[in-house]
């Protein structure tokens, strides 16, 4: 079992590690898009991408050493998180602090991550709707009335308008 402990503090602290990445790269896509630099957003992307599927495969990687680990305490894998895992192994402190230091890193930069990222949700959702304003003022402004030219010379230009006078055949 200390080999399985052992693969899953290995798996968290990789797993920590793209996430670390992924984090980096977030903290990049606040400035791209600040920024409004569109092909830096791209190319964040494209890695953002490449990380995620790394993370998966190690996620995959990780249930199944949890699954693994279960089976040897004789428990639910679907019931057990890696928490519980943790509290399990109190009577071996080695094992138990090493994994539980592994848990709380990954845990923290997971954390970390959200916040960006819902920091990053906010900033596209404000430069949307400022672009959406901005096409509805550009529209808006090329329907605009012709009686609004509020020029020098704006009654002469506007003589094709008619005068004030009301006609009507009776």
């Amino acid at each position: 079992m200390a080999s399985l402990i052992d693969s899953l503090i290995n798996i968290m602290d990789d797993e920590n590690r793209q996430y670390t990445a992924l984090l980096d790269l977030s903290n990049n896509k606040t400035a791209a898009i600040v920024n409004g630099n569109v092909e830096q957003l791209q190319e964040i992307f494209g890695k953002e991408q490449k990380l995620i599927d790394v993370i998966t495969r190690l996620e995959t990687e990780r249930e199944a050493c949890v699954t693994d680990i279960c089976k040897i305490l004789h428990l639910s894998p679907s019931e057990v998180k890696v928490r519980e895992i943790v509290r399990l192994l109190e009577k071996k402190p080695k094992e138990h602090d090493a994994l539980e230091q592994s848990y709380l890193n990954l845990k923290n930069t997971v954390k970390q991550l959200t916040e960006v990222n819902d920091n990053n949700k906010q900033l596209l959702k404000q430069s949307m709707d400022m672009i959406e304003f901005e096409i509805n003022l550009a529209r808006n402004a090329s329907m605009a009335p012709q009686t609004a030219n509020y020029g020098k010379g704006a009654y002469e230009e506007n003589s094709g308008l008619g005068g004030g006078s009301f006609d009507a055949k009776q």
